[in-house]
């Protein structure tokens, strides 16, 4: 299909890698090694526990990723 979209999914348990206070973005994610450059959108999925306050700015969650987020002292932001 020409018209799907490759989203990437990631858990919010590797989000334990960036440093507590951290701006998460696409970027950052790329920068870091956790995904590759060819993908159209970002989705946080619940698989695993977030220690680490963290800004977290993608395209999509899943509802108990963000309150993982959210519970954790962060902010889940949709870009």
């Amino acid at each position: 299909n020409i018209f799907a979209k490759n989203i990437v999914s990631v858990n919010v348990g590797t989000l334990n890698k960036f440093e507590d206070g951290a701006v998460v973005d696409t970027a950052a994610l790329v920068e870091a090694g956790i995904v590759k450059n060819s993908f159209d959108a970002v989705k946080i999925l619940s698989n695993g526990n977030l220690t680490k306050k963290l800004t977290v700015k993608v395209s999509a969650y899943s509802e108990a990723a963000k309150a993982k987020i959210e519970a954790a002292g962060g902010k889940a932001e949709v870009v």
